[in-house]
């Protein structure tokens, strides 16, 4: 059967069952503008009550189980935290998204889905593109207006799931009420396919590692679920299906040295963005992820906006107590309209790094702080030196490319020193080779 955007129609895959208890309905259709089912589970108070919603939707498969998928990560952090384990049975835990055995027992209803071309989710699969955007708008409208829902819905989870916050909140879908951006980049060429133009690999090594492995299609030939007992993937394709039913990443990145329409629907004008928004950045994450909760904070126009940096591994606090009480009160103030003392909170709040991997929270007004001592350094060719002394001769230093170097350093400090804020550097540079990466 064909149905309209947003409607429900009936398929075999869909069933319902109530466990832990929750209302959990499993491989939910929603039919996309141009006919395409996308899949979603759905985890929701055993009530008849109308409840906020935490959505998310991802390529990774919302069937594959954290631990099965990223098992090292599951363990190492589990270790660390073990409170992320206690008061759930952890059954429902996936990479990068909440666990609704923490959230459903609040009043939420939990959304995942399988993004257009993953999982159970039918379509052409072309990741961080304009065609997930506006599937992801439709997917928020669906949710604020089924029978279950108070009509507010927010985006919520790590890295891939915080850039699909970024891109939907530009798009401004009317049931939008918030958005917690918990490292996730921008910026696709800048922070993620090409630094400074240089060309990066890491696209083209999570690709096959965490996407095409559970790329629609792939059916009893992929991985099973835990969670819910069937397959992670739909479909049955060949290799050759299943190579043409995805996008090239590696041929687009390669063709496409420098930043022309190729990349145009792949990122999103934040500018455009005004619904209430908490941006958590990573110190640890300044490549892929931290310029970009830094960039989303700033240019993002929502009169009602967060920020936040923390240190650790890339996923842990987001589940950890620090990070789920965070967001519990983020939410409630703006998806319950809880008065929680979330509005009083100051708009920055930095985790301080120290030495040891030590780090301190405090709190801020603004980004980048007006306080700052804006310090220019130079480098010195004579004794290889960092300092605040202006050089008074121009000289000349050189290196091997292949297997060489230049390193420069400061004097000791002489007392705690901070550095906290954006920084530039200056370079005059000829090269004998026709490229050259710095």
């Amino acid at each position: 059967m064909t149905g309209t955007a947003g409607e429900l129609r009936p398929a075999a895959a869909a069933r319902h069952e109530v466990a832990y208890g929750m209302r959990i309905d499993w491989n939910v259709p929603i039919v996309m503008d141009d006919g395409v089912t996308l899949r979603a589970d759905v985890f929701r108070p055993d009530d008849d009550g109308r409840h906020p919603v935490i959505l998310c939707a991802g390529p990774y498969g919302k069937g594959l189980h954290f631990a099965d998928g990223f098992g090292s990560a599951w363990r190492r952090m589990t270790a660390a935290y073990p409170e992320i384990v206690e008061g759930t049975s952890s059954k429902y835990q996936v990479w990068e998204a909440v666990d609704p055995e923490k959230w459903v027992p609040d009043g939420y209803v939990c959304i995942r889905i399988d993004s257009r071309g993953a999982g159970q989710s039918e379509g052409f699969l072309d990741v961080f593109s304009e065609r997930e955007a506006r599937d992801l708008h439709q997917c928020v409208e669906w949710a604020g207006t089924q029978p279950w829902s108070s009509g507010k819905v927010g985006t919520s989870g790590i890295s891939y799931h915080a850039t699909a916050g970024w891109f939907v909140g530009a798009l401004r879908p009317p049931h939008l009420a918030a958005v917690c951006a918990w490292e996730g980049f921008v910026d696709y060429y800048r922070e993620c396919a090409r630094h400074g133009g240089m060309l990066c690999d890491f696209l083209e090594n999570w690709y096959p590692r965490q996407v095409t492995r559970v790329q629609y299609g792939l059916g009893e030939r992929g991985p099973r679920s835990r969670i819910s007992g069937e397959p992670v993937c739909g479909g049955a394709m060949s290799d050759d299906e299943l190579a043409a039913n995805r996008a090239d990443i590696k041929a687009l990145i390669a063709g496409h040295p420098l930043l022309d329409a190729a990349y145009a629907g792949r990122i999103p004008d934040v500018r455009q963005m005004t619904v209430p928004v908490l941006s958590a950045g990573n110190w640890g994450g300044n490549c892929l992820h931290l310029r970009g909760n830094l960039d989303g904070f700033t240019d993002a126009q929502s009169p009602q906006k967060w920020l936040e940096v923390h240190g650790d591994t890339h996923f842990s606090l987001f589940y950890a107590n620090y990070g789920l009480a965070l967001q519990k009160q983020f939410f409630g103030h703006f998806l319950k309209g809880e008065d929680n003392g979330w509005a009083e909170r100051p708009r920055v709040m930095l985790n301080i790094r120290r030495p040891g991997e030590r780090f301190t929270l405090r709190y801020e007004n603004e980004w980048p702080l007006q306080r700052t001592q804006w310090t220019t350094f130079y480098l010195g060719a004579e004794g290889m030196t960092l300092g605040t002394d202006e050089p008074g001769d121009e000289a000349r230093l050189g290196y091997s490319a292949v297997d060489g170097a230049l390193q420069f350093f400061s004097a000791p400090l002489a007392a705690e020193t901070e550095i906290t804020g954006p920084i530039a550097l200056t370079l005059w540079v000829s090269s004998s080779t026709r490229d050259a990466d710095l």
